[in-house]
């Protein structure tokens, strides 16, 4: 058995001392401090050892502390820690653009680095900008962009807006995303979602504002609005839209990029090539670094630099995280991770999936590849969210040796995005965990 020790109590409380307190949730059981990890095992400071169906927030797509990438690392660090991005940039940075170059969807792409998600996000947005003259921006009710303010301002949610609602983009207008489980107002349950939403989409885009919107983002699988799984032709007729009207269509992959949803690229999966793209988490598999790319046509909106760029950071194109992005893309291209989650994530969804036969408790079971939702109901009629019931089996869980999360709008769903290195027996002892934890905690 696993769960918080001593060891963590005492960095908890020391914790509560010098951090705000709007950063880590302190409660009985949570957290536990990780000391070490590898592959898909964590362990923490009281020597508790965990299965992580995580990946550390989906970043450890190749497993945690993968040799290559930490040798890399290690030899990057005996040379160079840190240089001068965007004036004299190390080696390292042209190598990760050539290699990233190779693997995007362009037949020019032309990219622009970072270190957060948010990051990304907000250099598509001003891309976009640029290459438009229009400030407004379409995005999606569930939607999760990042919290830094041009990010914060496309991601939905009265919890993370409402503070800082007035310091917010004023022309971002809100469409619903079609969730076939559980679709915003106005819109029917089912495939019928996406049809409806891309009517909504028009009306919008018809209406007041419209005509000042030169974006559209999105996620082509929301991952914290709830593991959501458009339904098929949804990002297309999309496109389509992006396409006739003259809007640059973003596409936020930092979630699902490389590998994580059974293709390289969520949106590929669908025949979509979107006009930007974000990537991040699997990107580095574990050192903070995100990219906004597209083709140069678009991006050359960007003036060239003049001795001073208009949009960069102190830490662009860290040499670290650039040693680490490297080897990271090879590991990932290399062992066709991506298929193997597609192949492997088919299977454990229809195993999760029996589990609605089981437990009341159930509504939905969804996902693709390794990024999967369990959706928790009080009431399967009313689909009434259960928040409460997926914090007690994240509690359940991490008593028993796992790690796993609960998302969504409304906390309800658990989700379950493991290393795609992950052996699959595992997958069956993962089913079997949580049909124990829910049998004890559920209904």
């Amino acid at each position: 058995m696993s769960g918080r020790g001593p060891r963590s109590d005492a960095l908890a409380r020391r914790l509560a001392r010098v951090e705000s307190r709007n950063v880590t949730w302190l409660g009985d059981a949570f957290p536990v401090f990780w000391e070490r990890a590898s592959g898909c095992r964590v362990v923490d400071v009281d020597g508790g050892e965990y299965i992580d169906l995580t990946a550390g927030f989906a970043v450890a797509a190749c497993g945690h502390r993968h040799p290559r990438v930490v040798d890399a690392i290690r030899e990057q660090a005996g040379r160079l820690v840190h240089g001068m991005g965007d004036v004299h940039p190390p080696a390292v940075k042209v190598e990760l653009l050539e290699r990233l170059a190779g693997l995007l969807p362009y037949e020019e792409p032309r990219v622009i680095l970072g270190v957060t998600g948010s990051d990304a996000v907000e250099a598509a947005l001003k891309t976009a900008a640029l290459a438009t003259g229009r400030s407004g921006v379409v995005a999606f009710t569930g939607a999760y962009h990042g919290l830094g303010y041009g990010a914060l301002s496309v991601t939905d949610g009265s919890l993370f807006r409402a503070p800082f609602e007035a310091q917010l983009n004023p022309a971002v207008l809100r469409a619903p995303f079609p969730n076939p489980y559980r679709p915003p107002a106005g819109l029917p349950r089912g495939p019928a979602a996406g049809p409806a939403a891309l009517e909504a989409l028009d009306a919008l885009l018809d209406g007041p504002g419209g005509e000042e919107v030169g974006a559209v983002i999105l996620e082509p699988i929301q991952g914290r609005g709830g593991e959501v799984v458009p339904p098929p032709g949804f990002l297309a007729g999309v496109r389509d839209r992006c396409r006739e009207r003259g809007l640059v269509l973003v596409a936020d992959e930092i979630y699902t990029g490389f590998g994580r949803t059974g293709s390289r690229f969520a949106a590929g999966a669908e025949a979509v090539v979107p006009d930007l793209l974000c990537v991040g988490k699997a990107l580095s598999g574990g050192m903070p670094i995100s990219a906004c790319a597209g083709p140069a046509g678009l991006m050359d909106a960007w003036p060239a630099s003049g001795g001073e760029a208009i949009h960069t950071s102190t830490y662009l194109g860290h040499p670290l995280a650039c040693a680490a992005a490297i080897a990271s893309l090879d590991v990932l291209e290399e062992e066709n991770l991506a298929r193997r989650a597609r192949d492997v994530g088919t299977r454990w969804l229809a195993a999760l999936g029996d589990l609605a036969e089981v437990h009341a408790c159930v509504g939905d079971v969804r996902g693709r590849g390794l990024a999967i939702g369990i959706d928790l109901v009080r009431d399967r009629r009313t689909r009434e969210p259960h928040p409460e019931l997926a914090r007690r089996v994240m509690r359940g869980a991490l008593g028993e040796g796992w790690l796993v999360l609960a998302g969504g709008p409304d906390g309800n769903v658990l989700s379950l995005t493991p290393p795609l290195v992950i052996d699959e027996d595992l997958l069956v002892e993962a089913t079997a965990m949580l049909d124990r934890v829910l049998a004890r905690t559920g209904f």
